[in-house]
């Protein structure tokens, strides 16, 4: 079974990358294309939040006189290949029972952003990495992991800053790690390797870009590189503020999205919450320890993101990103043996009992039958299973 996965992993993930190149490749020339515009944020008229990678592509672009646009198409492949690196290391050898399946294909997990190619390659990828990278690290080298959160994690706060919603993760991987049921030294020192991160998220917040530098942000990218500022660059002055973000989307919200993401939201985690109902920590630790279960721990710590959700228009964004912190956390805990899954589950659940036909079938549907849209407003997607390779034939034909 564990060979098993390894081949499927292998196939899925390299048709994805195979995929994803395609996308980039034919979307990073494009004059509106939300992904690069997010990459185009840069420090040019001086220091504003998510631009040390756009400052990054343009010293590399200056460098070699090369085009902005294809210095951020090969900074993103870069990016992706990793990840997808990392997501087939960190998966490999996992025993393949029928729930796992589900869990680790949802369609709001690694396929969505090929599905929805407005979140192709966004920053977010970088906290992936980060994220991967620091479940890599051997528990038992405390040191290692402490400087690790103390000097990268500021520098991924200047890349993508919303991952301080999610840092109650790492948190709760300190705390099961260490085996910390009450406040001692070990738990305070886990809170500092935390204070940079925190204290440059709370700059950040309180000093946004202002409009004159944000002008001249916009024409030295004009002038060296003929690109304008806009989408995701230009709504660094329309929602600079932290009000100016809630407020833009409280004429949003209806009855209809919210039970629409709702439902994205059960559905989507479904399999996963369903191995937290079953699972338990093996160690008892302060503030989770009053649970019998996992689940109303993730809750927990996926509580920050609903702020996320508040100030955000890219729901399904966050539905993505939230359910990659979930999986890597719960199958990070499995294999180091921090939580035990009950037999009983596993080996009778609703999967379990399916014949093989009905399980493919399932699988299909499930798995590659639907995904949600990226904005809020956005209906369910059908079929990314199906529309994915006829959009890539598409584009190939009509040229």
């Amino acid at each position: 079974m564990k060979k098993n996965i390894n081949l499927y992993l292998t196939y899925y993930l390299l048709i994805l990358f195979l995929f994803t190149i395609f996308f980039l490749y034919q979307k990073h020339d494009v004059a509106n294309d939300s992904t690069i515009s997010e990459w185009l944020i840069n420090y040019e008229g001086g220091f504003t939040k998510r631009g040390l990678i756009g400052q990054i592509s343009i010293y590399i672009a200056s460098i070699f006189s090369a085009g902005l646009r294809d210095i951020i198409f090969l900074f993103q492949i870069t990016v992706v290949g990793i990840y997808f690196y990392l997501i087939y290391y960190f998966f490999k050898n996992l025993e393949l029972k029928r729930v796992f399946v589900f869990a680790i294909f949802t369609p709001i997990f690694i396929l969505y952003p090929i599905a929805e190619i407005e979140v192709l390659a966004r920053k977010e990828l970088f906290i992936f990495i980060y994220f991967l990278v620091y479940t890599f690290i051997p528990f038992n080298k405390k040191n290692y992991k402490f400087f690790y959160k103390l000097i990268f994690l500021p520098i991924i706060i200047l890349i993508w800053e919303p991952v301080v919603f999610f840092i109650l993760f790492f948190f709760f991987l300190d705390l099961v790690e260490n085996k910390i049921n009450k406040f001692n030294k070990l738990f305070f020192i886990q809170i500092v390797s935390y204070f940079p991160s925190i204290i440059l998220s709370i700059y950040i917040a309180l000093n946004p870009i202002s409009n004159e530098n944000h002008m001249l942000m916009a024409n030295s990218l004009l002038v060296n590189f003929n690109e304008s500022c806009y989408m995701s660059c230009e709504l660094l002055k329309t929602k600079s503020s932290l009000y100016q973000q809630f407020q833009g989307n409280l004429g949003r919200y209806s009855f209809e999205i919210l039970i629409r993401y709702f439902l994205i939201f059960i559905i989507g985690f479904g399999p996963l919450f369903l191995l937290l109902l079953n699972s338990k920590l093996i160690e008892k630790i302060i503030f989770f320890k009053i649970f019998k279960n996992l689940f109303f721990s993730f809750l927990i710590l996926l509580s920050p993101v609903i702020l996320l959700f508040a100030m955000g228009y890219d729901w399904g964004r966050w539905i993505n990103i939230s359910y990659f912190f979930s999986i890597v956390t719960f199958i990070y805990m499995k294999k180091n043996r921090m939580l035990i899954i009950s037999d009983k589950f596993l080996n009778k659940n609703i999967f379990t009992n399916l014949n093989k036909k009905i399980f493919i079938c399932l699988i299909i549907f499930y798995c590659f039958g639907w995904n949600p849209k990226t904005v809020m407003t956005g209906d369910v997607a059908s079929f990314p299973g199906y529309r994915i390779p006829y959009k890539t034939i598409k584009i190939i034909l009509n040229e």
